[in-house]
């Protein structure tokens, strides 16, 4: 079984990053996923270092706010953007696709998760929410992505955590046979 520790849209509150790395470890959690949102647009740097001294694998993938600084925070602390990759982790594989929707289209956001190799059990990670969720009920103004569950529906990983609609923060709820679970800031643990 793998612990993963899930947070983002915390936008630059380092109380917050702090809080959520001390709680990765006491959590014993054996990865820690940032799904976005974790920065400001003017300060990028002195945020993720409190997941990287943990000593537990870090990864990451951009949100809207951070797009920008995923490739510099992810060189200055040695963790992975995850931005249209995967990993193994176990007999797990972790897909992330960071959405900033005015940088990517709904096929480019379809087309980049298809296309990467899944295991039997997949987590995906991404920074926005699905279409046609509950958490799309929470903004009027920000809508889910059709491309996302598109991928969903087309790859059916396990889970998908996602963010980006701050009043969503904690909701579950299931497309097909995927759970997807809005982590937010106050982060959540996963057991796979």
């Amino acid at each position: 079984m793998v612990r993963i520790f899930a947070a983002g849209d915390f936008h630059g509150d380092k109380q917050a990053a702090r809080r959520l790395a001390e709680r990765a470890v006491t959590e014993k959690a054996d990865i820690i996923v940032l799904n976005g949102d974790i920065v400001e647009e003017d300060n990028p740097d002195g945020i993720v270092c409190y997941f990287a001294r943990t000593g537990k694998p870090v990864i990451l993938v951009p949100g809207n706010h951070d797009w920008f600084a995923t490739d510099f925070l992810a060189a200055k602390y040695n963790i992975q953007n995850l931005h249209n990759k995967s990993m193994s982790v176990g007999n797990i594989a972790i897909v992330g696709s960071g959405s900033n929707m005015a940088m990517m289209s709904e096929k480019d956001i379809y087309e980049g998760i298809r296309r990467l190799k899944t295991a039997q059990k997949t987590l995906l990670v991404s920074h926005v929410h699905p279409s046609g969720t509950l958490m799309e009920t929470f903004s009027q103004f920000v809508k889910g992505s059709v491309g996302l569950r598109k991928a969903i529906e087309a790859t059916n990983p396990a889970v998908v955590l996602c963010g980006h609609v701050h009043e969503a923060e904690g909701i579950e709820e299931m497309i097909g046979n995927t759970l997807v679970v809005n982590v937010g800031k106050k982060g959540r643990l996963i057991e796979f």
